[in-house]
């Protein structure tokens, strides 16, 4: 099953009826999500490898950024790619860690970092571009966009701190190469060293 968001609400809020109908839905996909890495090791798991579990983490990002970011909408935006971080975070260093699954754990980071900078930043989500593109509203009509609450700002750093730091030490139980080493054969080293720096930067220090 597909939920969408319609087009025409990205430049207002969602009704209450559209809220709940996406929480109900997202509640699903996510429980799913979560099925499945609990049963990963079970032949029954439909999410076996690191590979299947983020792919289908991608969709539940895609719809999560689709909600306009215009109260009250802002603040569910916020508090469910926070869910989705947490899992996700959580989960990845719970599979093994291969080389050759370490391109797509960064490259869904950097995805990850994208979507938090424009969330922070208020922006409406531009799914042909992917990226954030600057929101525009009638302030006649009484519309506005809160920021992120300190609380969710204090979160969300310690998640993505916590995140680079899990990482490492998966990587440093992955065998007898060096992770330097391993990152640089790979030529990723860059990226890992760059992680989530769009929105810590935005943090600031």
């Amino acid at each position: 099953m597909v939920w969408e968001i319609p087009t025409t609400s990205m430049s207002r809020p969602l009704t209450s009826s559209q809220e709940r109908k996406l929480v109900d839905f997202l509640d699903d996909q996510f429980l799913e999500l979560t099925r499945g890495y609990t049963k990963r090791s079970q032949p029954t798991t439909h999410l076996p490898t690191l590979s299947r579990y983020l792919d289908a983490a991608r969709p539940i990002l895609s719809l999560i950024l689709q909600i306009p970011p215009i109260d009250p909408s802002t603040s569910l935006r916020t508090a469910l790619l926070l869910r989705l971080t947490n899992d996700t975070l959580t989960s990845i260093t719970g599979y093994p860690a291969l080389p050759e699954s370490l391109p797509e754990v960064l490259d869904w980071l950097d995805d990850l970092d994208q979507a938090w900078l424009a969330v922070l930043e208020a922006q409406v989500w531009d799914p042909i571009e992917a990226r954030g593109v600057d929101l525009i509203i009638d302030v006649s009509e009484g519309m506005k966009s809160s920021p992120v609450s300190q609380t969710e700002l204090t979160r969300l750093r310690s998640l993505l701190v916590g995140c680079t730091a899990n990482l490492e030490d998966w990587l440093y139980n992955h065998g007898d190469e060096d992770v330097e080493s391993m990152l640089e054969r790979l030529g990723l080293q860059a990226e890992f060293d760059g992680l989530f720096y769009r929105t810590l930067d935005y943090l600031g220090p």
